[in-house]
Protein backbone atom coordinates (compact mmCIF):
# COMPACT_ATOMS: atom_id res chain seq x y z
CA UNK A 1 0.00 0.00 0.00
CA UNK A 2 2.73 2.52 0.70
CA UNK A 3 4.62 1.76 -2.72
CA UNK A 4 1.21 3.05 -4.20
CA UNK A 5 1.62 6.54 -2.45
CA UNK A 6 3.40 9.48 -3.57
CA UNK A 7 7.22 9.65 -1.48
CA UNK A 8 6.67 13.52 -1.35
CA UNK A 9 4.48 15.25 1.49
CA UNK A 10 2.83 17.26 -1.65
CA UNK A 11 1.88 14.12 -3.40
CA UNK A 12 0.48 12.54 -0.37
CA UNK A 13 -1.77 15.52 0.69
CA UNK A 14 -2.64 16.01 -3.29
CA UNK A 15 -3.48 12.43 -3.24
CA UNK A 16 -5.41 12.48 -0.41
CA UNK A 17 -7.46 15.40 -1.39
CA UNK A 18 -8.51 13.95 -4.93
CA UNK A 19 -9.28 10.88 -2.68
CA UNK A 20 -11.39 13.19 -0.56
CA UNK A 21 -13.41 14.29 -3.49
CA UNK A 22 -13.59 11.06 -5.21
CA UNK A 23 -15.47 9.41 -2.19
CA UNK A 24 -17.27 12.90 -1.70
CA UNK A 25 -18.61 12.39 -5.66
CA UNK A 26 -19.47 8.49 -5.16
CA UNK A 27 -21.34 9.59 -2.13
CA UNK A 28 -23.39 12.48 -3.63
CA UNK A 29 -24.00 10.48 -6.66
CA UNK A 30 -25.58 7.36 -4.79
CA UNK A 31 -27.48 9.32 -1.98
CA UNK A 32 -28.60 11.97 -5.39
CA UNK A 33 -29.53 8.86 -7.14
CA UNK A 34 -30.87 7.15 -4.35
CA UNK A 35 -33.58 10.09 -3.42
CA UNK A 36 -34.31 11.01 -7.30
CA UNK A 37 -35.40 7.14 -7.74
CA UNK A 38 -37.68 7.30 -4.87
CA UNK A 39 -39.52 10.19 -5.24
CA UNK A 40 -39.68 8.80 -9.54
CA UNK A 41 -40.96 5.77 -7.99
CA UNK A 42 -43.37 7.35 -5.86
CA UNK A 43 -45.02 9.28 -8.34
CA UNK A 44 -44.90 6.27 -10.91
CA UNK A 45 -46.73 4.27 -7.85
CA UNK A 46 -49.40 7.04 -7.82
CA UNK A 47 -49.92 6.74 -11.53
CA UNK A 48 -50.12 3.53 -11.55
CA UNK A 49 -52.72 4.14 -8.27
CA UNK A 50 -54.63 6.22 -10.50
CA UNK A 51 -55.09 3.83 -13.81
CA UNK A 52 -55.87 0.61 -11.56
CA UNK A 53 -58.60 2.97 -10.12
CA UNK A 54 -59.77 4.07 -13.15
CA UNK A 55 -59.83 0.32 -14.61
CA UNK A 56 -61.84 -0.64 -11.39
CA UNK A 57 -64.26 2.01 -12.11
CA UNK A 58 -65.52 -0.36 -15.23
CA UNK A 59 -66.89 -2.16 -13.20
CA UNK A 60 -70.65 -1.33 -11.39
CA UNK A 61 -70.67 -1.79 -7.78
CA UNK A 62 -66.66 -2.61 -7.45
CA UNK A 63 -64.88 -5.45 -8.34
CA UNK A 64 -67.04 -8.50 -7.37
CA UNK A 65 -69.92 -7.15 -10.07
CA UNK A 66 -68.89 -9.20 -13.90
CA UNK A 67 -69.50 -6.57 -16.67
CA UNK A 68 -72.19 -7.69 -19.32
CA UNK A 69 -71.01 -9.91 -21.39
CA UNK A 70 -70.98 -9.70 -25.37
CA UNK A 71 -70.51 -11.75 -28.03
CA UNK A 72 -70.81 -9.52 -30.74
CA UNK A 73 -67.77 -9.24 -32.81
CA UNK A 74 -65.99 -11.20 -30.74
CA UNK A 75 -63.09 -8.85 -30.15
CA UNK A 76 -63.49 -9.06 -26.22
CA UNK A 77 -63.37 -5.63 -26.10
CA UNK A 78 -65.77 -5.45 -23.10
CA UNK A 79 -63.39 -7.96 -21.28
CA UNK A 80 -60.49 -6.18 -22.10
CA UNK A 81 -58.23 -3.24 -20.52
CA UNK A 82 -59.26 0.21 -21.31
CA UNK A 83 -57.57 3.82 -21.12
CA UNK A 84 -57.96 7.23 -19.75
CA UNK A 85 -57.57 10.72 -20.68
CA UNK A 86 -54.93 10.48 -17.73
CA UNK A 87 -52.80 7.45 -19.24
CA UNK A 88 -49.68 8.36 -20.44
CA UNK A 89 -46.92 6.34 -22.94
CA UNK A 90 -46.12 3.34 -20.58
CA UNK A 91 -48.79 2.76 -18.99
CA UNK A 92 -50.60 -0.76 -18.62
CA UNK A 93 -53.64 -2.67 -17.99
CA UNK A 94 -53.95 -6.24 -17.74
CA UNK A 95 -57.42 -8.02 -16.95
CA UNK A 96 -58.00 -11.51 -15.62
CA UNK A 97 -61.63 -12.41 -15.92
CA UNK A 98 -63.07 -15.74 -15.44
CA UNK A 99 -63.84 -18.09 -18.16
CA UNK A 100 -62.22 -15.06 -20.52
CA UNK A 101 -59.21 -15.31 -22.18
CA UNK A 102 -56.74 -12.47 -20.36
CA UNK A 103 -56.16 -9.24 -22.06
CA UNK A 104 -53.71 -7.33 -21.70
CA UNK A 105 -52.12 -3.86 -23.77
CA UNK A 106 -49.93 -0.64 -22.95
CA UNK A 107 -49.46 2.66 -24.60
CA UNK A 108 -46.49 2.60 -26.55
CA UNK A 109 -44.36 5.37 -27.65
CA UNK A 110 -46.52 6.44 -30.70
CA UNK A 111 -49.43 6.16 -28.08
CA UNK A 112 -50.60 3.67 -29.93
CA UNK A 113 -51.46 0.44 -27.74
CA UNK A 114 -49.67 -2.61 -28.49
CA UNK A 115 -51.16 -6.11 -27.08
CA UNK A 116 -49.36 -7.92 -24.37
CA UNK A 117 -48.24 -11.64 -25.04
CA UNK A 118 -49.49 -14.62 -22.81
CA UNK A 119 -45.81 -14.72 -21.35
CA UNK A 120 -46.23 -10.93 -19.92
CA UNK A 121 -49.16 -12.00 -19.12
CA UNK A 122 -48.44 -15.01 -17.54
CA UNK A 123 -46.32 -13.02 -15.25
CA UNK A 124 -48.48 -10.39 -14.35
CA UNK A 125 -50.91 -13.09 -13.15
CA UNK A 126 -48.35 -13.79 -10.65
CA UNK A 127 -48.60 -10.74 -9.15
CA UNK A 128 -50.47 -10.30 -5.47
CA UNK A 129 -53.46 -8.15 -5.14
CA UNK A 130 -52.13 -6.94 -1.60
CA UNK A 131 -51.96 -3.13 -2.36
CA UNK A 132 -48.21 -2.73 -2.84
CA UNK A 133 -46.23 -1.81 -5.79
CA UNK A 134 -43.83 -4.41 -7.56
CA UNK A 135 -41.48 -4.25 -10.48
CA UNK A 136 -41.53 -6.93 -12.86
CA UNK A 137 -39.58 -8.03 -16.14
CA UNK A 138 -42.06 -8.28 -18.52
CA UNK A 139 -40.81 -10.12 -21.62
CA UNK A 140 -40.65 -8.20 -25.03
CA UNK A 141 -41.80 -5.53 -23.00
CA UNK A 142 -39.02 -4.16 -20.35
CA UNK A 143 -39.83 -3.43 -17.14
CA UNK A 144 -42.82 -1.75 -15.15
CA UNK A 145 -44.24 -0.81 -11.63
CA UNK A 146 -47.36 -2.57 -11.44
CA UNK A 147 -50.10 -3.46 -8.70
CA UNK A 148 -53.34 -5.57 -9.12
CA UNK A 149 -56.86 -5.98 -7.51
CA UNK A 150 -58.82 -9.00 -6.94
CA UNK A 151 -62.27 -9.81 -6.05
CA UNK A 152 -64.72 -12.24 -7.19
CA UNK A 153 -62.36 -14.09 -9.35
CA UNK A 154 -61.39 -11.16 -11.43
CA UNK A 155 -58.12 -9.45 -11.34
CA UNK A 156 -57.16 -6.51 -12.66
CA UNK A 157 -53.13 -5.28 -12.75
CA UNK A 158 -52.51 -1.56 -13.48
CA UNK A 159 -48.93 -0.55 -14.01
CA UNK A 160 -46.21 1.88 -15.71
CA UNK A 161 -43.06 1.35 -17.29
CA UNK A 162 -40.11 1.78 -15.36
CA UNK A 163 -37.52 2.95 -18.50
CA UNK A 164 -38.09 6.61 -18.09
CA UNK A 165 -37.19 6.71 -14.76
CA UNK A 166 -34.26 4.49 -15.40
CA UNK A 167 -33.43 7.00 -18.30
CA UNK A 168 -33.50 9.95 -15.91
CA UNK A 169 -31.66 8.66 -13.11
CA UNK A 170 -29.34 7.17 -15.54
CA UNK A 171 -29.08 10.31 -17.31
CA UNK A 172 -28.51 12.00 -13.16
CA UNK A 173 -25.88 9.83 -12.25
CA UNK A 174 -24.01 9.98 -15.73
CA UNK A 175 -24.25 13.65 -14.96
CA UNK A 176 -22.76 13.50 -11.67
CA UNK A 177 -20.42 11.10 -12.78
CA UNK A 178 -18.72 13.69 -15.54
CA UNK A 179 -19.12 16.18 -12.75
CA UNK A 180 -17.01 14.43 -10.16
CA UNK A 181 -14.17 13.67 -12.97
CA UNK A 182 -14.08 17.67 -13.49
CA UNK A 183 -14.06 17.88 -9.88
CA UNK A 184 -11.22 15.63 -9.23
CA UNK A 185 -9.34 17.13 -12.39
CA UNK A 186 -9.80 20.01 -10.73
CA UNK A 187 -8.93 19.20 -7.39
CA UNK A 188 -5.36 17.85 -8.70
CA UNK A 189 -4.81 20.98 -9.92
CA UNK A 190 -5.97 23.40 -7.70
CA UNK A 191 -4.17 20.51 -4.69
CA UNK A 192 -1.18 20.99 -6.39
CA UNK A 193 -0.96 24.82 -6.32
CA UNK A 194 -2.76 25.28 -2.67
CA UNK A 195 -0.72 22.45 -1.64
CA UNK A 196 2.94 23.67 -2.46
CA UNK A 197 1.99 27.36 -2.02
CA UNK A 198 0.97 26.03 1.69
CA UNK A 199 3.97 23.84 2.26
CA UNK A 200 6.25 27.10 0.87
CA UNK A 201 7.02 27.86 4.33
CA UNK A 202 8.24 24.21 5.11
CA UNK A 203 10.29 24.02 2.23
CA UNK A 204 12.35 27.62 3.16
CA UNK A 205 12.85 25.57 6.73
CA UNK A 206 14.12 22.68 4.95
CA UNK A 207 16.45 24.68 2.91
CA UNK A 208 17.81 25.96 6.39
CA UNK A 209 18.71 23.01 7.35
CA UNK A 210 20.35 21.93 4.20
CA UNK A 211 22.55 25.00 4.67
CA UNK A 212 23.04 24.33 7.79
CA UNK A 213 24.31 20.49 7.03
CA UNK A 214 25.90 21.72 4.30
CA UNK A 215 28.76 23.54 6.12
CA UNK A 216 31.90 22.20 8.10
CA UNK A 217 31.19 22.31 11.63
CA UNK A 218 34.06 19.63 12.11
CA UNK A 219 36.50 21.86 13.41
CA UNK A 220 37.24 24.97 14.24
CA UNK A 221 35.08 28.03 15.67
CA UNK A 222 31.61 28.07 14.58
CA UNK A 223 29.87 31.37 15.89
CA UNK A 224 26.26 31.91 14.59
CA UNK A 225 24.87 30.02 11.53
CA UNK A 226 22.08 30.66 9.45
CA UNK A 227 18.05 31.23 11.06
CA UNK A 228 15.24 30.25 10.09
CA UNK A 229 13.17 33.79 9.07
CA UNK A 230 11.20 35.13 12.28
CA UNK A 231 8.13 35.22 9.69
CA UNK A 232 8.40 30.86 10.01
CA UNK A 233 8.43 30.60 13.58
CA UNK A 234 5.03 31.65 15.10
CA UNK A 235 4.35 28.82 17.43
CA UNK A 236 0.70 28.87 16.48
CA UNK A 237 1.11 26.69 13.62
CA UNK A 238 2.88 24.15 12.75
CA UNK A 239 5.55 24.93 10.29
CA UNK A 240 6.12 27.81 12.71
CA UNK A 241 7.04 25.57 15.44
CA UNK A 242 9.41 23.27 13.38
CA UNK A 243 11.21 26.47 12.54
CA UNK A 244 11.08 27.82 16.25
CA UNK A 245 12.26 24.25 17.27
CA UNK A 246 14.73 24.16 14.42
CA UNK A 247 16.57 27.92 15.51
CA UNK A 248 16.34 26.35 19.14
CA UNK A 249 18.29 22.87 17.75
CA UNK A 250 20.62 25.55 16.13
CA UNK A 251 21.51 27.87 19.27
CA UNK A 252 22.21 25.10 20.89
CA UNK A 253 24.57 22.84 18.46
CA UNK A 254 26.19 26.18 17.90
CA UNK A 255 26.76 26.84 21.88
CA UNK A 256 28.00 22.96 22.29
CA UNK A 257 30.43 23.60 18.88
CA UNK A 258 31.53 26.82 20.02
CA UNK A 259 32.39 25.03 24.01
CA UNK A 260 34.03 21.97 21.99
CA UNK A 261 36.18 24.73 20.18
CA UNK A 262 37.29 26.54 23.73
CA UNK A 263 38.05 23.23 25.04
CA UNK A 264 39.53 22.26 22.55
CA UNK A 265 41.79 25.43 23.00
CA UNK A 266 42.10 25.06 26.52
CA UNK A 267 43.63 21.69 26.24
CA UNK A 268 45.94 22.62 23.69
CA UNK A 269 47.15 25.38 26.32
CA UNK A 270 46.68 22.75 29.01
CA UNK A 271 48.79 20.39 26.91
CA UNK A 272 51.73 23.63 26.53
CA UNK A 273 51.42 24.58 29.76
CA UNK A 274 51.08 21.37 31.62
CA UNK A 275 54.39 20.40 29.18
CA UNK A 276 55.94 23.43 30.44
CA UNK A 277 55.38 22.13 34.24
CA UNK A 278 56.85 19.01 33.62
CA UNK A 279 59.55 20.61 31.57
CA UNK A 280 60.89 22.32 34.40
CA UNK A 281 60.97 19.66 37.17
CA UNK A 282 62.05 17.47 34.67
CA UNK A 283 65.07 19.79 33.49
CA UNK A 284 66.03 20.09 37.09
CA UNK A 285 66.07 16.86 37.92
CA UNK A 286 67.91 16.06 34.75
CA UNK A 287 70.90 18.99 35.71
CA UNK A 288 70.76 18.12 39.37
CA UNK A 289 71.25 14.41 38.15
CA UNK A 290 74.23 15.20 35.82
CA UNK A 291 75.94 17.41 38.28
CA UNK A 292 75.89 14.68 41.11
CA UNK A 293 77.90 12.18 38.75
CA UNK A 294 80.10 14.66 37.55
CA UNK A 295 81.24 15.63 40.92
CA UNK A 296 84.40 13.68 42.21
CA UNK A 297 84.95 12.57 44.96
CA UNK A 298 81.48 13.47 45.39
CA UNK A 299 80.43 16.64 47.68
CA UNK A 300 78.33 15.12 50.71
CA UNK A 301 76.68 18.19 50.84
CA UNK A 302 76.11 19.12 47.42
CA UNK A 303 74.55 15.38 46.73
CA UNK A 304 72.48 16.21 49.86
CA UNK A 305 71.34 19.36 48.47
CA UNK A 306 70.61 18.13 44.43
CA UNK A 307 68.87 15.10 46.38
CA UNK A 308 66.36 17.21 47.74
CA UNK A 309 66.05 19.29 44.64
CA UNK A 310 65.02 16.40 42.88
CA UNK A 311 62.41 15.30 45.44
CA UNK A 312 60.72 18.19 45.45
CA UNK A 313 60.22 18.49 41.81
CA UNK A 314 59.50 15.07 41.80
CA UNK A 315 56.43 16.00 44.32
CA UNK A 316 55.37 18.93 42.53
CA UNK A 317 55.38 16.41 38.99
CA UNK A 318 53.36 13.73 41.17
CA UNK A 319 50.51 16.84 42.53
CA UNK A 320 49.79 17.38 38.70
CA UNK A 321 49.72 13.86 38.02
CA UNK A 322 47.30 13.34 40.93
CA UNK A 323 44.96 15.79 40.17
CA UNK A 324 44.24 14.59 36.52
CA UNK A 325 44.09 11.14 37.38
CA UNK A 326 41.17 12.31 40.16
CA UNK A 327 39.51 14.57 37.82
CA UNK A 328 39.74 11.50 35.65
CA UNK A 329 38.24 8.96 38.45
CA UNK A 330 35.33 11.37 38.88
CA UNK A 331 34.03 12.12 35.24
CA UNK A 332 34.01 8.06 34.92
CA UNK A 333 31.30 7.99 37.94
CA UNK A 334 33.48 6.19 40.71
CA UNK A 335 31.77 6.46 43.97
CA UNK A 336 33.22 8.31 46.75
CA UNK A 337 32.56 7.34 50.06
CA UNK A 338 30.25 8.07 52.31
CA UNK A 339 30.67 8.48 55.68
CA UNK A 340 29.44 11.31 58.50
CA UNK A 341 31.82 14.37 57.99
CA UNK A 342 32.08 17.32 60.36
CA UNK A 343 32.55 20.39 58.42
CA UNK A 344 33.18 22.26 61.82
CA UNK A 345 36.40 20.58 62.19
CA UNK A 346 37.36 20.66 58.36
CA UNK A 347 37.23 24.50 58.62
CA UNK A 348 39.16 24.63 61.47
CA UNK A 349 41.87 21.97 60.12
CA UNK A 350 42.11 23.88 56.71
CA UNK A 351 42.80 27.34 58.18
CA UNK A 352 45.30 26.32 60.81
CA UNK A 353 47.02 24.95 57.84
CA UNK A 354 46.84 27.82 55.98
CA UNK A 355 48.37 30.30 58.82
CA UNK A 356 51.18 28.33 58.74
CA UNK A 357 51.58 27.91 54.75
CA UNK A 358 50.75 31.63 54.79
CA UNK A 359 51.18 34.18 57.78
CA UNK A 360 51.01 37.30 56.00
CA UNK A 361 47.37 36.65 55.28
CA UNK A 362 44.51 37.30 58.11
CA UNK A 363 42.77 33.99 58.23
CA UNK A 364 39.22 34.09 60.18
CA UNK A 365 36.21 31.38 60.71
CA UNK A 366 32.71 31.84 60.99
CA UNK A 367 31.70 29.04 62.80
CA UNK A 368 27.95 27.98 64.60
CA UNK A 369 27.83 27.06 68.10
CA UNK A 370 26.69 23.50 67.01
CA UNK A 371 29.12 21.26 64.25
CA UNK A 372 27.48 21.22 60.83
CA UNK A 373 27.88 17.46 59.36
CA UNK A 374 27.32 15.94 55.87
CA UNK A 375 27.42 13.19 54.34
CA UNK A 376 30.95 12.66 52.16
CA UNK A 377 34.22 11.98 51.58
CA UNK A 378 36.19 13.85 54.32
CA UNK A 379 39.59 13.50 52.36
CA UNK A 380 38.16 15.35 48.99
CA UNK A 381 35.84 17.60 51.15
CA UNK A 382 39.43 18.24 53.01
CA UNK A 383 40.97 18.78 49.56
CA UNK A 384 38.10 21.33 48.39
CA UNK A 385 38.61 23.45 51.49
CA UNK A 386 42.52 23.54 51.04
CA UNK A 387 41.85 23.91 47.14
CA UNK A 388 39.92 27.52 48.12
CA UNK A 389 41.89 28.40 50.88
CA UNK A 390 45.02 27.77 48.37
CA UNK A 391 43.22 29.80 45.90
CA UNK A 392 42.84 32.80 47.74
CA UNK A 393 46.47 32.81 48.92
CA UNK A 394 48.10 32.75 45.94
CA UNK A 395 46.16 35.27 44.02
CA UNK A 396 45.73 38.05 46.55
CA UNK A 397 48.09 40.13 48.13
CA UNK A 398 49.16 39.93 51.83
CA UNK A 399 47.45 41.30 54.67
CA UNK A 400 44.02 40.42 52.57
CA UNK A 401 41.36 38.65 55.02
CA UNK A 402 40.33 35.51 54.07
CA UNK A 403 37.08 34.28 56.16
CA UNK A 404 35.73 30.60 56.20
CA UNK A 405 32.19 30.16 56.86
CA UNK A 406 30.51 26.91 57.83
CA UNK A 407 26.11 27.57 58.09
CA UNK A 408 23.28 24.91 57.30
CA UNK A 409 20.27 26.65 55.27
CA UNK A 410 16.93 25.28 54.12
CA UNK A 411 18.29 21.40 54.26
CA UNK A 412 21.44 22.52 52.71
CA UNK A 413 24.82 22.99 54.34
CA UNK A 414 27.04 25.62 53.14
CA UNK A 415 30.74 25.82 52.75
CA UNK A 416 31.96 29.91 52.26
CA UNK A 417 35.46 31.35 51.74
CA UNK A 418 35.27 35.07 51.21
CA UNK A 419 38.39 36.95 51.15
CA UNK A 420 38.56 40.92 50.54
CA UNK A 421 41.16 40.86 47.76
CA UNK A 422 41.02 42.47 44.45
CA UNK A 423 38.63 39.89 42.87
CA UNK A 424 38.85 37.76 39.94
CA UNK A 425 39.04 39.55 36.24
CA UNK A 426 35.63 40.33 34.86
CA UNK A 427 36.21 37.81 32.36
CA UNK A 428 37.42 35.04 34.56
CA UNK A 429 34.45 34.82 36.12
CA UNK A 430 32.20 32.84 34.13
CA UNK A 431 34.90 30.13 33.72
CA UNK A 432 36.38 30.08 36.66
CA UNK A 433 35.62 26.18 37.33
CA UNK A 434 36.71 25.28 34.09
CA UNK A 435 39.06 22.91 33.33
CA UNK A 436 43.11 23.98 32.77
CA UNK A 437 41.57 28.04 33.22
CA UNK A 438 44.07 30.68 34.86
CA UNK A 439 44.15 34.42 35.36
CA UNK A 440 46.21 37.08 33.98
CA UNK A 441 47.58 39.62 35.66
CA UNK A 442 47.36 38.90 39.75
CA UNK A 443 46.68 35.43 38.76
CA UNK A 444 49.39 34.36 36.04
CA UNK A 445 51.24 31.67 36.22
CA UNK A 446 54.25 32.15 38.64
CA UNK A 447 51.72 32.40 41.54
CA UNK A 448 51.06 28.55 41.05
CA UNK A 449 48.99 25.68 39.73
CA UNK A 450 48.24 24.58 36.56
CA UNK A 451 44.23 25.29 36.58
CA UNK A 452 43.23 22.58 37.76
CA UNK A 453 42.20 23.60 41.99
CA UNK A 454 38.41 25.01 40.82
CA UNK A 455 38.02 22.32 38.38
CA UNK A 456 38.61 19.87 41.44
CA UNK A 457 36.47 21.94 43.48
CA UNK A 458 33.92 21.40 41.75
CA UNK A 459 34.13 18.22 39.82
CA UNK A 460 34.40 16.83 43.92
CA UNK A 461 31.37 19.05 44.96
CA UNK A 462 28.96 17.31 42.00
CA UNK A 463 30.23 13.63 42.82
CA UNK A 464 28.65 15.11 46.42
CA UNK A 465 25.59 16.18 44.24
CA UNK A 466 26.60 19.55 45.55
CA UNK A 467 27.05 22.71 43.74
CA UNK A 468 29.32 25.42 43.88
CA UNK A 469 29.35 29.58 42.59
CA UNK A 470 31.55 32.44 42.76
CA UNK A 471 30.47 35.96 43.35
CA UNK A 472 33.56 38.36 43.01
CA UNK A 473 34.01 42.14 42.78
CA UNK A 474 36.98 44.51 43.84
CA UNK A 475 37.06 44.26 47.67
CA UNK A 476 34.86 40.84 47.92
CA UNK A 477 35.15 37.54 46.34
CA UNK A 478 32.89 34.62 47.45
CA UNK A 479 32.89 31.04 46.81
CA UNK A 480 30.24 29.21 48.15
CA UNK A 481 29.93 24.91 48.14
CA UNK A 482 26.12 23.80 48.94
CA UNK A 483 25.81 20.44 49.81
CA UNK A 484 23.15 18.04 50.63
CA UNK A 485 22.32 18.06 54.30
CA UNK A 486 22.64 14.28 56.02
CA UNK A 487 18.95 13.20 56.52
CA UNK A 488 17.69 13.60 59.89
CA UNK A 489 16.49 9.90 61.52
Amino acid sequence: MRRLLPSSLTGRLVATLVAVVVLTTLLVTLVTGLLMRGFLDHQLDNQVQQTLKRSEGRYSNGLPQLPPHRDGDGDGDSDGPRFGPGDAVGTLNATFLPGRTARGETITSSSDLRQLSSRALAVLKTVPADGESHVVDLPAVGSYRVRAAAGSGIKLVAGQSTAPVDGLVGQLVLVEVLLGLVAVGGAVVTGQLLVRRQLRPLREVADTAHEVSSMSLSSGEIGRTVRVPDALTDERTEVGQVGSALNSLLAHVEHALDDRHRSELQVRQFVADASHELRTPLTTIHGYAQLSRRTQPPDVEQLTQAMGKVEAEATRMSTLVDDLLLLARLDAGRPLAREEVDLTRLALEAVSDARVVAPDHRWKLDLPDEPVVADGDEQRLHQVLTNLLNNARRHTPAGTSVTVGVSRNDGHVLLEVTDDGPGLPPQLTDSAFERFTRGDSARTRASGGAGLGLSLVQAITQAHDGTVSVSSAPGHTRFEVCLPAPATG
